[in-house]
């Protein structure tokens, strides 16, 4: 089993704020596009990675308590 390297706080904001200038930046561009849920899909998976663990991982094991 390994274990996963939480990000520091510094690092978090800078991804947050690309994120945010990504999808500010490529607006214009994606509401004419049909691919532009799975653009914004990737931008919330960036937003949502806070250490090296897979972000579908760390979300599996928070709603594994909704079932029990």
């Amino acid at each position: 089993m390994s274990t996963y390297q939480a990000y520091s706080l510094h690092r978090i904001l800078l991804r947050r704020g690309a994120v945010i200038l990504a999808g500010v930046l490529a607006l214009p561009v994606m509401l004419f596009r049909s691919d532009r849920a799975r653009f914004y899909s990737y931008l919330h998976r960036v937003w949502s990675k806070t250490s090296d663990k897979p972000v579908w991982l760390q979300q599996a094991e928070l709603a594994s308590g909704d079932f029990y």
